[in-house]
Formats: C-alpha cells, sequence, structure tokens
C-alpha cells in the first residue's frame, strides 16, 4: 500500500502556491535543485506529473490542482487542530461544519444559523443528507452538528445528545380567499383538498391519527416529504396544506398564503444532534446559546415555550 511523504506535499504545496520553484526555495530555504528533487519523487510516488512548464511559469496540470485542493485541505486541518487543541481558534477564521436533513425546513436551517451568516471571520460549511448519514458523519467528528425533527436514538454504542432548539405549531394553510368563513376542523376537511407531508413525517402521522378518530378520510392532492416543496406547492395549488407556518414564513408575511387553522396538540420538534466532545465547536456553543434565549417568531405570546435543554450547553 501506498504511504504519503507529507514532507514532499508540502513542498509541492509550498511550490503551487507561489507558481514559482525560485521563490518556493527561498521560502523553505533550500536549494531549487534539492527541491525539485523533492517535488520529483512525489510525482513519481502518485504516478502523475504534477506541473506543466508554459515559458517560465509553472502551471498545475489536472492532478496537481486535484493534489493541491487535498493539499489545502490536509494543512489547514493540521492549523485548525493546532489552534483549538491549545484553547484558541484561528484569529482569522472559524468553521462550523453543519449536517441538516434533506427535507428540513431551509427557513428553520436559516433561522438557527442566521447569527454566523455574513460573518467575515465564520465558513460555514452545510451538508444535507438522510439522518443516517449524518448521524455517521457526526460519530465520524467530520461535522459538528446535525439539525433535524426528530430525536436522536441513543445508545451504548453513540453518545447523541438532543438539544431540543423548538417547538413550531403546525398549522393548515392556503391561498387567500374573498369573503372566506373561518375554518372549521376537522370537518371541512371532508371536502377540502390537502397537501399533505410524507408518510414519513412524524407530524402526518399525528395528523392522519387526529382525522381518523374524527373518520373524516382526506381529500388528498400530493405528499411529499420534502418541505420546500410543499412549500410551493401550497403556493400553486387551490385547497389546504399542512405544514409548520415557518416553513411559509415568508409567504404569509406577504400575504400569498394565510394561516387558516392551527392543528390543536399538534406541534413540530426541531433539534440539534450534537455529540459531547472535549474540544467542543465555540461557533455551536453560541448559536445553542442564542436559541435557548430566543423566542421564535412563529409562536403566538400565550403559546407554552419549549422544554429545557437535555443537557446544559457548556457541556457538549
Amino acid at each position: 500500500m501506498k504511504t504519503l511523504n507529507f514532507n514532499h506535499l508540502r513542498y509541492f504545496w509550498a511550490v503551487a502556491h507561489e507558481a514559482s520553484l525560485t521563490r518556493a526555495a527561498e521560502r523553505l530555504n533550500l536549494s531549487q535543485s534539492a527541491l525539485s528533487v523533492q517535488i520529483q519523487k512525489l510525482e513519481h510516488q502518485i504516478g502523475h506529473a504534477l506541473f506543466d512548464r508554459v515559458g517560465k511559469r509553472l502551471v498545475l496540470t489536472e492532478a496537481g490542482q486535484i493534489a493541491l485542493d487535498y493539499a489545502d485541505t490536509v494543512f489547514q486541518a493540521g492549523d485548525e487542530m493546532l489552534s483549538t487543541l491549545d484553547g484558541r481558534p484561528l484569529a482569522n477564521r472559524q468553521i462550523l461544519r453543519v449536517g441538516a436533513l434533506t427535507t428540513l425546513s431551509r427557513n428553520f436551517q436559516l433561522q438557527f444559523l442566521r447569527p454566523l451568516v455574513g460573518r467575515a471571520d465564520v465558513e460555514l460549511i452545510v451538508r444535507s443528507g438522510t439522518i443516517r448519514d449524518l448521524l455517521a458523519q457526526l460519530e465520524a467528528h467530520s461535522i459538528d452538528v446535525v439539525l433535524s425533527n426528530s430525536a436522536a436514538q441513543r445508545d451504548a454504542r453513540a453518545s447523541f445528545r438532543n438539544h431540543l432548539l423548538d417547538q413550531q405549531p403546525v398549522s393548515l394553510v392556503g391561498r387567500p380567499r374573498a369573503g372566506q368563513r373561518p375554518f372549521r376542523f376537522p370537518e371541512d376537511l371532508r371536502h377540502e383538498p390537502i397537501l399533505l407531508p410524507s408518510l414519513d413525517s412524524d407530524i402526518r402521522v399525528r395528523f392522519d391519527h387526529l382525522l381518523d378518530v374524527a373518520g373524516i378520510r382526506p381529500i388528498i392532492l400530493a405528499e411529499v416529504d420534502d418541505m420546500a416543496m410543499l412549500r410551493l406547492l401550497a403556493r400553486e395549488r387551490e385547497g389546504v396544506t399542512l405544514v409548520p407556518p415557518i416553513v411559509v414564513f415568508d409567504e404569509l408575511e406577504a400575504g400569498v398564503l394565510v394561516e387558516h387553522c392551527r392543528i390543536p396538540h399538534l406541534t413540530e420538534s426541531f433539534y440539534a444532534i450534537i455529540q459531547k466532545r472535549r474540544f467542543p465547536n465555540r461557533l455551536l456553543a453560541e448559536l445553542l446559546e442564542r436559541s435557548a434565549a430566543t423566542e421564535s417568531p412563529l409562536r403566538n405570546a400565550g403559546d407554552p415555550a419549549p422544554p429545557a435543554a437535555e443537557l446544559p450547553i457548556a457541556r457538549y
């Protein structure tokens, strides 16, 4: 099995960024011939040329560009590791890696991440995926937090911690209608067509139970597992849509959609799933603290606040 010589990689990395063997040699306090030999050894090891000569310039080959991308990641990660273990994040940039369930409301994600958006000293990396894939990444420490609308199961092997961020009401929304009388739930669903989340959704399962108890079989226009698509369909179709208002917050504010009624005793929970770490990400701690202190813009003054987080923020 091939093993990478990281000294050779660092020499290549320096030459690639300087685009000059002469300048890189001066920076590394090496002779040009010695540096050239190190680059040749790396090329021999990986089996590809890393540079082409164009006149007096060194230009990366396709393999060289790929190698440089990886080298940037390797040495950046090394700098981050040293600063993190030393208890001081890099002064010029901090990174937060976020995993978000593919079907999770984009509005909720933005609401949670907004304090960091636009900060010059912060790089946000957001990845979407299934809950299984994201939890695997969290366990492997390749992401710092998973945003989900369901809690992770805890067992002896995985030390996941569920931090409850918010509990949002669930409503029936639809396009405004002139002279509309108040919506009667659940009676009006005997004849009013409805757009629903898929059966994989917790709120769908509980909503179906409410209708079963009332003896109502709804007229289903569509079942959608992606909240972004459900939001678009709600704007385009007649009938009503079952959705947490945060998903269609902009449309409600603009009057494109109206809230016909809130479903009694039905809420959707939003979680930040984390792992207890010896070196926690300070940006994540900042977001969790803000979330605990901030009232949701969609919760009425009389609505109950969400329960306290499972663990003190400082110990995550």
